[in-house]
């Protein structure tokens, strides 16, 4: 960014929130995803902060008034990993750890598995494997790759195709938020993977049109190719699983994502 705007001087300002500070509990039982961006908003609305960059994934649907996402980087890897201790067989796990409702779902979906709460950075959480608090721990792709954590020599990792664990909305994708009427956003407009953000669009459509936060198994996925998008989506209603997937022009998503509500609301596995 420094190379295309040379005479803006540029300051990292690090924040930590609630969801990096309270580590024993789920996200579900102190605010949901807006744990992670509600200081970022308030330095962003006093000045304090001219932008916001975050993990997509952990940004609600809605957001505060004023506020706008103006950018996103090409998109990372979405899978979502397990991580065993190496030689493990994964069919013998008794618990794994996650923090996500949706990965919960999904993963005793695939193992007789029991799953247990881990939170916590991305080390930590691996430590906590090493250290047999756990069997297996399902972690993010693109997080494990960003880190340099793709290698261990003491695990094994399982990456999951998407059709096996729908990933969360978002996930792989960093964006960057600002307030809706600054003039930077132009800016950083200029840098946008537009494939990425388009597939953002309408996977946070589809977490606004389904009221969904984090204490729901919501997993909503787009991948675009060309003219051609699929979109996944898995729901839990009644205590019946849904999952629908479906493929069409990219300049219809919306109308197609609307289409999969419908499809995977009246219909249950």
């Amino acid at each position: 960014m420094k190379s295309r705007a040379p005479e803006l001087e540029f300051e990292l300002v690090p924040l930590k929130t609630r969801g990096d500070k309270l580590l024993d509990v789920s996200l579900a039982g102190f605010g949901g995803k807006g744990a992670f961006v509600t200081e970022f908003h308030k330095a962003l609305f006093d000045g304090a902060i001219d932008i916001a960059v975050h993990s997509a994934k952990d940004v609600p649907w809605q957001l505060p008034d004023g506020l706008d996402l103006w950018a996103s980087l090409e998109r990372g890897d979405a899978r979502d990993v397990l991580l065993v201790k190496k030689g493990q067989d994964p069919d013998k796990m008794k618990v794994v750890g996650t923090a996500s409702p949706r990965r919960e779902l999904q993963i005793r979906e695939l193992f007789p598995v029991q799953c247990r709460l881990l939170r916590g950075n991305v080390p930590t959480r691996i430590e906590k494997l090493k250290k047999d608090d756990y069997d297996g721990i399902l972690l993010a792709a693109a997080g494990l790759e960003r880190l340099g954590l793709t290698r261990d020599e003491e695990l094994d990792y399982r990456y999951f195709t998407v059709d096996e664990m729908i990933p969360a909305p978002g996930q792989g994708i960093i964006v960057v938020e600002g307030r809706k009427e600054d003039p930077l956003r132009e800016l950083f407009e200029e840098i946008c993977d537009r494939k990425s953000f388009m597939e953002l669009e309408v996977e946070r459509f589809l977490l606004r049109r389904l009221r969904a936060g984090c204490h729901e198994p919501t997993g909503v996925f787009s991948r675009i190719a060309g003219k051609k998008i699929v979109i996944w989506l898995l729901t839990e209603s009644g205590g019946r699983v849904r999952r629908g997937k479906l493929e069409g022009p990219v300049s219809e998503r919306f109308s197609l994502a609307e289409r999969l509500i419908d499809e995977t609301q009246s219909c249950g596995r």
